[in-house]
């Protein structure tokens, strides 16, 4: 377990209804880990072994020229949702960088987006090379506005 899941753990683990006060704690400290992660002003809401879930409003700083969410602040909710799964499943002996995307944009993005990464654990054991991450944001009706793969590097410590 890295030290992002254990911090993970011990906000959400505060004594406060639901660990609502915890994970806001925890994503504003998770959002500084890659500074570009806090233009989208994420909440976690889910992290834990192959799945994490991240949420964001559709607000003026990631709306485009026609008012839907702009396709890179979509982008940018996918890879922290792969980030937080990938930090709560990897190996104590492996270690992971994001190698590429392949996303299609599905339907256009007219609220607030919720962002998913999913593994199966048996990706993970022996993992070494590519190993593909399916990622998704949808509406909150679940209407899929973006779909697709990340692809991690995965290996050894040295």
């Amino acid at each position: 377990m890295t030290q992002v899941h254990n911090l993970w753990k011990t906000t959400t683990g505060l004594p406060v209804v639901g660990g609502t006060i915890g994970k806001r704690v925890f994503s504003l400290a998770f959002a500084q880990k890659a500074p570009y992660f806090a233009t989208i002003h994420p909440r976690v809401v889910d992290m834990r072994p192959n799945y994490a879930e991240i949420t964001f409003a559709k607000r003026r700083s990631v709306q485009n020229h026609i008012g839907t969410v702009h396709a890179i602040a979509l982008c940018n909710g996918l890879e922290m949702a792969m980030g937080a799964l990938a930090e709560s499943t990897v190996p104590s002996t492996k270690r992971w960088i994001p190698k590429g995307m392949s996303i299609s944009y599905t339907a256009k993005a007219t609220g607030d987006i919720t962002c998913i990464a999913e593994t199966d654990q048996e990706q993970w054991d022996g993992a070494e090379g590519d190993l593909p991450v399916r990622v998704r944001g949808q509406l909150d009706d679940g209407t899929v506005v973006i779909e697709g793969v990340i692809n991690l590097w995965v290996t050894s410590k040295k």
